[in-house]
């Protein structure tokens, strides 16, 4: 389930490469009772088995392979549902359940490298202590040349602020991803859209046309979207589908306030 998924994308990427080597060693050493989610050693197996398979992708690929080939439907075909009976959200449950045979062969992945992720951190104003603590060094503090916020990370969040009035406009947020084919050659994908409720959402362009493996196509996805009094999160989603069928490459998209995000209680 998700939050494996979500450990994975928490790891530095100079630490998860080496952790998922060929020699990697899963750690037992944690009570079940503490609360440590079984789906951590999941993930990292298959992890591990994806590296093998594939040596050549990198941590951001392979958590894009399981991200985006991942299940968000139960065995009935129907929304996967928390203990309450609720609908469960990607902010439930990350992109989905893993599927490794999917994962195996996504068709498309989200790649990213170190620069991207020290580019993400140079946008987020840390003080030179703080970012040390994420980019294990200092070196490249005071050469910020290309600060982004905008990872090419395989889901979407747009946020809105919080209002006790309840007065919230429309709100636009514009992100860009580009994908690498990893496919056996060429192949054409078409995007297929499920909008969120009080939003718009449009992709340019909305075919993608590879011509052989390990190329790369952008793309620009654009949500219109407002808030509501009752601090409502949204949820839809993103699919590149490949035109013979063989692929489907899906991404969450969740509209929601910042006050639920971070957990703040007034």
């Amino acid at each position: 389930m998700a939050p494996g998924v979500l450990i994975l994308a928490a790891v530095p990427p100079n630490l998860f490469s080496e952790s998922i080597g060929t020699n990697i060693g899963l750690s037992t050493d944690y009570e079940l009772k503490s609360g440590t989610s079984m789906a951590a050693p999941h993930a990292a197996g298959i992890a591990a088995m994806l590296k093998g398979a594939h040596p050549e992708w990198s941590p951001s690929a392979i958590r894009s392979a399981m991200m985006t080939t991942a299940n968000h439907l139960d065995n009935t075909q129907k929304p996967i549902r928390e203990d309450d009976g609720m609908v469960a959200t990607p902010l439930d449950m990350g992109a989905g359940q893993v599927d490794p045979n999917k994962a195996l062969d996504p068709g498309l992945v989200y790649d990213a490298t170190p620069q991207d992720y020290i580019n993400l951190i140079c946008s987020m104003n840390f003080t030179e202590e703080q970012f040390k603590t994420f980019a294990r060094s200092s070196a490249n503090y005071n050469n910020c040349s290309s600060p982004s916020a905008d990872l090419n990370y395989p889901s979407f969040i747009a946020l809105y602020p919080f209002s006790l009035e309840g007065n919230f406009t429309w709100l636009k947020q514009k992100f860009r991803r580009t994908l690498t084919n990893v496919g056996k050659g060429g192949a054409t994908y078409k995007v297929k859209i499920e909008t969120p409720k009080n939003s718009t959402v449009s992709v340019s362009p909305k075919t993608l046309v590879f011509k052989k493996k390990n190329e790369k196509k952008s793309y620009t996805l654009t949500i219109r979207y407002i808030g509501d009094e009752n601090q409502s999160h949204h949820v839809g989603s993103i699919t590149w589908v490949e035109e013979n069928g063989n692929h489907s490459v899906r991404s969450p998209i969740v509209t929601s306030p910042i006050i639920e995000v971070w957990g703040i209680d007034d």
